[in-house]
């Protein structure tokens, strides 16, 4: 069997190179010259865990080309950006494969779309452009199949996750399962196409929905005084209650783009868009708190520890970290960023000793681990601030080392301040004071239960 594997990107690479490793023949098909000499030389063109290994498995049975040809099974994996200015999905990629598909197509191959899509495109967009072959559906097959992995574990993901495969007929969703099945050690379940582009749209939604509303819970618990942080843990000791994390924005091309695809051609989303407003809005309630910590500072500098949408991975993607910088730069705040697994970013990247050395304030926006260990002993800083926007770092170590740590959703450390005098910046941990931003529980509950729930006692 033939497979030819359009978009060698985070999630059309690893794809081929499963099916590959399977026993398929793989043509993997990228617009990019520079992606397709990579590969073909022996190397890759992004890290990923597990994936040198899969290439060495895989590298008999794959080749790297810029144009279509010939094949059993094509399958689209290009991307799907959303216009920044309109919310709307920019389809102009999925478009273009599918009509570099038409001139190759023949009766009895099947068509696979993985790129995430609104409701509806594959039988207004896709379809018709593959007709064009002079084959109609049916004719031909066609499935979509929408990808469930993230990075940093897109390959454990990808084998052992459940999918969904949404088929325009019956034979079309067979072939497309048996193809599948190949490698994916999960259920596989069938549904028709329309269906399965709606259930993507809504997974990742509801994660954007939650970490809204854990955000929303974040601002409240400073304005009521209290740690939102040690308030999530103990709401989740509810057996239906499962609050995620609140954090500076969402990044990456799934929760952040996608719930734009359900709404953009809908009146009835009041939920979906506000959600969105909450978490687009996140870098500037973290530069709110920046503002006022160095108010009065002159000239200030800010460290931007970690531009990574998420932690332990180089992945920059809609980011939150850019609209944190650009809006810290219109303020006139001189910024700095270290990031040690991202390579490429449109901003300077330094260490973290440069980085640091002569700022008034650290942000730190990715939870990469290697956070969790840094000594504030060795960073020569001007003014020693920092904002957790994670919690991940050991704050009784910082607190000792004279810094001041604001944690974004603790509110329990604002004092009250007698009338008269001047306010403090809210929300600050003093430099006299080492207490932790996982206050110590009640007796009665343990919050080192393996899964987060721990038990009453």
């Amino acid at each position: 069997m033939k497979i030819c594997v359009l978009g060698l990107g985070y999630i059309g690479l690893p794809t081929a190179l499963l099916f590959a490793a399977h026993g398929a023949d793989v043509v993997g098909i990228d617009v990019k010259q520079s992606v397709v000499d990579c590969l073909n030389h022996g190397n890759l063109p992004f890290r990923e865990p597990g994936i040198e290994d899969l290439y060495r498995e895989a590298k008999e049975r794959f080749v790297a080309r810029t144009e279509p040809e010939a094949a059993d099974v094509f399958l689209i994996a290009v991307p799907t950006p959303l216009d920044p200015a309109t919310k709307v999905s920019d389809l102009s990629y999925v478009k273009k494969a599918a009509g570099s598909i038409a001139p190759h197509l023949s009766e009895g191959d099947l068509v696979i779309l993985e790129s995430t899509v609104p409701p509806g495109t594959s039988e207004r967009v896709v379809i018709p452009r593959l007709e064009k072959s002079g084959v109609a559906v049916g004719d031909f097959l066609y499935a979509h199949c929408p990808e469930r992995a993230i990075p940093g574990r897109t390959l454990q993901e990808m084998t052992e996750n459940s999918r969904i495969i949404g088929g325009y007929d019956r034979e079309s969703t067979d072939r497309a399962t048996s193809i599948y099945q190949t490698f994916v050690r999960g259920q596989i379940y069938q549904t028709d196409t329309r269906t399965a582009e709606f259930v993507k749209l809504m997974e990742n939604t509801c994660r954007d929905v939650n970490i809204a509303l854990a955000n929303e819970f974040a601002q409240l618990a400073e304005e009521c005084g209290i740690n939102v942080w040690e308030a999530i843990t103990l709401a989740n000791k509810h057996p239906r209650v499962s609050i995620l994390n609140p954090g500076p924005g969402v990044g990456g091309h799934c929760i952040a783009i996608d719930p734009w695809f359900l709404t953009e051609n809908s009146t009835r989303c009041r939920m979906v868009s506000t959600a969105r407003e909450v978490n687009d809005s996140m870098p500037n309630y973290v530069l709110h708190i920046a503002r006022n910590l160095l108010a009065g500072a002159r000239d200030p500098a800010i460290s931007i520890f970690g531009v990574a949408y998420k932690g332990n991975i180089g992945d920059i993607r809609e980011s939150p970290a850019f609209k944190f910088i650009q809006l810290a730069e219109n303020e006139g705040y001189s910024v700095r960023c270290h990031d040690p697994y991202v390579e490429k970013f449109p901003y300077p990247l330094v260490d973290m000793a440069d980085a640091a050395t002569g700022s008034d304030c650290i942000v730190v926006l990715t939870d990469h681990d290697c956070f969790r260990a840094i000594d504030p002993a060795g960073l020569r800083m001007r003014s020693k601030f920092v904002i957790d926007a994670r919690n991940i770092l050991d704050h009784e170590k910082w607190t000792s080392h004279g810094f001041a740590v604001r944690v974004l959703g603790d509110g329990s450390s604002v004092q009250p301040v007698p009338l008269g005098e001047i306010m403090p910046p809210a929300g600050l941990y003093s430099t006299d004071t080492a207490r932790t931003i996982a206050s110590p529980s009640p007796p009665s509950i343990s919050l080192l239960s393996p899964n987060g729930r721990g038990d009453f006692l």
